[in-house]
């Protein structure tokens, strides 16, 4: 009981100032512009998402970070692009935790085991408060398997179907 009571203190503590403290507008623009980029190599969409803590029906149940990492990957619309190619990087600065979420499209090429594999790795940077590290290195890691499995052919573009932005919550 203590554990769940310390975690609610702790995701309610954390607002949007906590957001805009971890990803303050110099770097909300780098990340726009580094997924632009990233979306010129390949045909998937990448959305980059942070909250700073989960909402209270989520906290009562004791919910994990994934569950809200898949709701945001359908409320963001990362699953209604073209090829089923998006993914979503999700931050949850309360837990200092990042997801992956990647459509069916992306997923038929990568397995959860790859992915998991990839979160845990860039854990390190995000337990470590280096926010922007951890997520430049994603979405590095993430263009990488797009571009593997959805590169552009020369002279093709990719119309751009969702936001560049990152959304902050």
């Amino acid at each position: 009981m203590w554990q769940k009571l310390k975690r609610i203190f702790t995701h309610r503590w954390l607002d949007e100032s906590a957001v805009r403290r971890a990803v303050p507008p110099e770097l909300l623009h780098r990340l726009t512009r580094r997924v632009a980029a990233s979306e010129q190599r390949h045909s998937g969409e990448v959305r980059i998402c942070v909250e700073a803590g989960l909402p209270m029906s989520y906290l009562w149940r004791g919910a994990k970070v994934r569950e809200r990492a898949v709701m945001m990957f359908g409320k963001l619309r990362v699953w209604d692009t073209e090829h089923n190619n998006g993914v979503l990087i999700y931050l949850l600065l309360a837990d200092r935790a990042i997801e992956l979420v990647a459509d069916r499209g992306l997923n038929q090429h990568v397995s959860a085991a790859q992915w998991q594999a990839m979160v845990q790795h860039l854990g390190a940077a995000i337990h470590d408060g280096r926010y922007e590290d951890g997520l430049t290195q994603a979405l590095e890691e993430v263009s990488a398997v797009l571009v593997r499995h959805f590169a552009l052919a020369e002279g093709e573009s990719n119309p751009n179907e969702l936001p560049n932005a990152p959304f902050l919550n």
